[in-house]
């Protein structure tokens, strides 16, 4: 509790030095910045510490914004108003005296303020105001349905030129690469590689700028077993092993990736350190980048085997990513994910997400894909949302589909609208459940800060879900 109130105590200081800062910039906008700069802060003031308690109080906040932003009587704020609000508020606070006697006195001075100057810039601007006025009024007129139409347009979709420049850079580095392996390493057993990932299946939003190069390692399924997550030490469904098997029968040695061997399972690890030195470390990058009429450099000092590609037509990176897969199983060796375990490979569901997103939109012509892009464009661009990953939204999208069967273009903004909701009621059980298999929760890896965060960010928005696709 004292760790809480000092948090709060620091919050309220910070506010009250930034609203003074901006007491000296106020003007037309003076009362929507300051509502606006309230709302942001109020789950660092209110220290709330779910996502149902951050509803409430937006849900309050949003009240105050309401009644703050009538027209004052006499050049007054209607003080009532104003205090009701704090009072809805206090609810969820668990100390609302701090509340109100930090921030309460400030922001009722600065909007006080602001509304006076606003009424005085009116005053002095005359007819100049009105063209303004009704250019607002206009804007108030174009639904969401067609706000979300442009913003697809505008900042979602990638112009058709772009994408298929980074594939055929993307297609030349990647055939380099696995020559390049092959030559150096003829006798490791790989498949036929292959570039993969939303570049290639039209998911990709904002700018072309990352591609996978997948390799399929050919593991015999007669010396190898996967072993589920859930029979693992972790118990996490989600990160499986590979472990050697009739070791009497076929002793080490008699397949290529018992080098591999880390206490009797294959590991993901040393299979990334082992393709590092052979492909990152040994590649003669600058004459590549040279023959390609580009800049080629491998990306040292991650734990990801990651390839940064420069050119007059910008940036793009590829991820170089093992890949394992026994039957419908495809496991991947990502760092990122396992790096504090030798033996741990990351079960993926991508494909079969994407087989299933298609799919279901070409049996009803619906516009599922579109939603997941605008979704991931709307992420990249809020900050509040960036944790959200396009394997989160097109889960979600795969789970509404259950539920709900119209897709249609008419019903573009309903949809968009309910996938806010859905993830808001996913995010306050603190499990979203992968749509392939139920046990894994892709929540499971987020902090209660960062469900908070997102909590907030789309509360925000369940009023006004235009404010997603502004940022």
């Amino acid at each position: 509790m004292e760790k809480k109130r000092r948090r709060r105590e620091e919050a309220v200081v910070k506010i009250q030095g930034i609203m003074e800062q901006r007491e000296k910039r106020r003007g037309e906008d003076g009362i929507t910045a300051v509502l606006d700069f309230l709302l942001a802060n109020a789950r660092l003031v209110l220290g709330v510490g779910g996502a149902a308690v951050l509803g409430i109080a937006t849900l309050a906040v949003k009240r105050l914004i309401d009644r703050a932003g009538r027209p004052p009587d006499d050049e007054k704020l209607d003080q009532k108003g104003i205090a009701d609000g704090w009072e809805e508020l206090s609810l969820v606070s668990a100390s609302p005296q701090l509340l109100k006697k930090g921030i309460e006195g400030v922001v009722i001075k600065q909007l006080t303020a602001a509304s006076k100057a606003q009424k005085e810039g009116a005053k002095g601007s005359g007819e100049a105001e009105k063209p303004k006025a009704k250019i607002q009024r206009i804007e108030l007129c174009v639904t969401l349905q067609e706000k979300l139409q442009q913003y697809y347009q505008n900042r979602v979709a990638l112009p058709w030129q772009e994408v298929s420049e980074a594939k055929q850079r993307a297609l030349e580095i990647c055939t380099e690469i696995q020559g390049f392996l092959r030559s150096k390493q003829p006798d490791m057993p790989l498949g036929e590689m292959y570039l993969g990932g939303s570049l290639l299946d039209d998911l990709q939003v904002v700018v072309a700028d990352h591609a996978c190069l997948l390799v399929p390692l050919q593991v015999e399924e007669t010396l190898w077993s996967l072993i589920p997550g859930e029979e693992t030490i972790l118990r996490n469904p989600q990160f499986w092993m590979v472990r050697r098997t009739n070791l009497e029968y076929f002793p080490r040695g008699r397949s290529f990736w018992d080098k591999f061997i880390v206490g009797g399972y294959l590991s993901s690890n040393t299979i990334i350190d082992a393709l590092k030195k052979v492909v990152m470390e040994s590649m003669n990058w600058p004459s590549l980048g040279s023959m390609l009429e580009c800049v080629v450099r491998p990306v040292m000092g991650s734990h990801q085997l990651k390839v940064e590609i420069q050119s007059q037509h910008g940036q793009l990176f590829i991820y170089i990513l093992p890949t394992i897969k026994f039957g419908e199983t495809v496991l991947t060796a990502q760092p990122e994910e396992t790096e504090s375990f030798d033996n741990l490979w990351y079960q993926s569901f991508y494909t079969s997400e994407t087989k299933k997103l298609a799919d279901l939109d070409q049996a009803d012509g619906g516009i599922r894909k579109r939603c997941l892009k605008t979704f991931k464009a709307v992420c990249r661009n809020c900050p509040g949302l960036r944790k959200l990953s396009g394997c989160h939204l097109t889960n979600v999208i795969l789970h509404l589909s259950k539920k709900e069967h119209d897709w249609t273009e008419a019903a573009f903004a309903d949809r968009f609208q309910q996938v806010i909701m859905e993830l808001i009621g996913y995010l306050e059980q603190g499990v979203l459940p992968s749509y392939f298999n139920q046990t894994v929760n892709l929540l499971s890896d987020f902090s209660e800060e960062e469900i908070d965060e997102i909590g907030f960010t789309l509360y925000c928005a369940v009023s006004e879900p235009d404010m997603l696709i502004q940022a």
